[in-house]
């Protein structure tokens, strides 16, 4: 794992709480950083690249948008984590996707935007090799918290 630089660590305690919109949001964060923009995007590439860093984006009200959201924990087989995580991942509607310990050893979100294509990823999901059970818990009430992780 690569060592973050004071540089790596305002810029990434910029991009958790204020990633500017516009044409050039990178140019107005170097701006903010005192660099230059081709610096800011090269050590974000770079951070991409370690692994220190997953995706930039924003979250969107997904209620609002007409989409509907469930937790799902997978109990797979040793050994099979990996390609089924992998295969998770390809669904567009999964958000999150972590190894637990326990008998439910991957979890992952899932939003889709009606019931039908929850149930056909999830039939698709349950039926890849190495997956031995599946439980679907899904959203009844939404608690969004904002976390931010202060880099010194």
């Amino acid at each position: 794992m690569m060592e973050l630089t004071a540089f790596d660590k305002a810029l990434l305690n910029l991009l958790q709480g204020s990633l500017p919109i516009g044409k050039l949001p990178f140019a107005k964060m170097a701006e903010e950083l005192g660099t230059d923009e081709e610096r800011v995007i090269s050590r974000l590439r770079l951070l991409k690249d370690e692994g220190c860093l997953r995706r930039i984006g924003t979250f969107f009200d997904s209620n609002r948008l007409g989409y509907g959201g469930t937790l799902v924990a997978l109990r797979v087989a040793e050994g099979k984590v990996a390609s089924v995580a992998e295969a998770v991942n390809r669904y567009p509607g999964v958000t999150h996707n972590y190894e637990r310990e326990g008998k439910f050893n991957l979890w992952f979100t899932l939003l889709t935007p009606n019931l039908e294509t929850e149930k056909e990823i999830l039939s698709e999901v349950e039926a890849l090799p190495g997956v031995e059970r599946l439980l679907n818990l899904k959203t009844t009430k939404k608690y969004k918290i904002n976390v931010q992780f202060q880099l010194s």
